[in-house]
Order: structure tokens, then sequence, then C-alpha cells
């Protein structure tokens, strides 16, 4: 018997959307994909296509209209809350609730699904933890409350946490977000860097579509008519990234592989 590839993350004729009382609304539909362990994984596509309607629906956030989503081979609806916390761990980009707690203290939030209803860490959690932080290379901040941290630093924090959480896969939901470009890069090769000495699956949505390519083993483009998942040099010779933006203004060089504005 051969064995198939090591999916992680299988979707199949996914719809996404909200629906009220009165009406369904669909952002995209007919969304088919799978994703391998051990990969970084960028979601891409103009803005308001439904890439975070997308990620809150794989972490089940919010119900799919159609379809099925399952992870590790199990269905993404019949997994608990606290299940598919030892599976996956989010990173998003809502602010923080408390700058007070120091940035061991946050990071070891990471232990929560792991540890007894009082949150006491064991030794092998605080070694958990304090791995996370060598891993995101913030050992030296450890006792800093996080009001005192920068934009950068604080998402290596968040990131820390994730890793803590000990779980297969991370998610998250624009890492990049009001960083300049040098630590838009450095999150994003932090993250490529971590999927290789981890082995953990990494995916996450961006408007930095030019460091995706450069750094992604796979990515998921969302277009208007439809969602395609590649690795980045087939998306580029199928002409994918051509047909996402309106090309009177910004134009893709195939050469390059990066967006250019249209002299």
């Amino acid at each position: 018997m051969t064995t198939h590839k090591r999916n992680i993350v299988k979707v199949t004729d996914l719809s996404i959307g909200y629906k009220t009382k009165k009406a369904e609304t669909v952002v995209a539909s007919n969304i088919n994909f799978e994703l391998e362990k051990g990969q970084l994984i960028g979601l891409v596509g103009a803005n308001g296509i439904g890439k975070s309607t997308l990620l809150r629906t794989l972490i089940k956030v919010q119900s799919a209209l159609n379809g099925n989503i399952s992870i590790n081979g199990n269905d993404l609806n019949s997994t608990s809350t606290i299940e598919l916390a030892k599976q996956l761990s989010i990173v998003l980009t809502e602010p923080l609730i408390s700058k007070n707690l120091s940035v061991f203290e946050l990071v070891s939030l990471g232990r929560h699904p792991y540890t007894n209803w009082i949150g006491n860490l064991s030794e092998e959690d605080v070694s958990t933890v304090n791995n996370a932080l060598e891993h995101v290379n913030i050992l030296n901040l450890k006792d800093k409350k996080c009001y005192e941290l920068s934009d950068g630093q604080l998402q290596k924090v968040m990131i820390a946490r994730a890793l803590a959480q000990d779980t297969a896969i991370i998610v998250l939901d624009e890492p990049t977000t009001h960083l300049d470009m040098y630590h838009k890069a450095y999150i994003l090769k932090l993250l490529q860097k971590l999927t290789k000495e981890t082995g953990k699956t990494i995916l996450f949505s961006s408007h930095e579509i030019d460091l995706a390519i450069q750094l992604c083993d796979t990515m998921i483009v969302m277009q208007k008519d439809k969602v395609v998942c590649d690795q980045p040099c087939n998306l580029i010779s199928q002409g994918v990234f051509n047909s996402l933006f309106p090309k009177d203004l910004i134009a893709f060089d195939e050469k390059t592989g990066s967006f250019r504005v249209a002299k």
C-alpha cells in the first residue's frame, strides 16, 4: 500500500461566509486544498477577498456554510475546543488583553490546554516555555513587562506563546501588520526557520505577497472566482499572480517574482 502525502489539513468543497436568520452571504465557495505537514504556507489575495473569513473558518471561530475541514484526519466539526487547542494554536491581530503581564507569563498562557484548572506550571511546562522563548530568540526579554516592548518584540512573544502551546499547526492572521519593512521580513523569515527547526505546519495570511513568494513552501491564493493552492513557482508559471490586482496600476513581473507599479 502506498502512503499518502503527509497531509495535516484537508479542505473539501468548502463554502465560507455569514449566516443571519434572513440570509446567507457567501464570501467564497468550492474551496479544495490539502496542506502538508512541516510546511510554511502563505494565504494571500486582494483586500476584502475573504482571507480572514477563511482563516476563522479553519480555526473554528466561524462556521462553514458548506463542505468539510479535517485536521490530522479528524473532522473539525466533531473536534472539541480543548482537543483543537492541543492540535492548533492561533496568533491573531487583536491587541493584547493585558500588557501588564511579563513576557514569561504571557508565553506561559500557551500551556493552558495542558495545565490543571488553577493553571499551575509543572517543571515540564516551564521548560517548554523557556524552549519557546529560546526558539524565537527572546529569552533575554522574559522578565520584561509586555507594555515595555516594541511591536516587533510583541509579535515574537505571541509567536513564542503559540510555540509553547506545542501544537502541530500554528495559524497567524496578518502577523506583519504595523511592522516596518525590516520587521516584516524578519517575522516571516522567523516563521520559515521555525517550520524547519520544529517540523510544525505554519499557516499565515499576509499582504506581503512578494515575501511570501520567496519564503513559502506552499501558497493559497484567493481570487474573485476561485481559490488555488500550490508551490509559488507553479503559481507563477500558471499566471495566478497576474490576475490578483487591476493591471492599470500593479503588474506582476514573472522574472523577478514581484509586483511593480505600472509605468
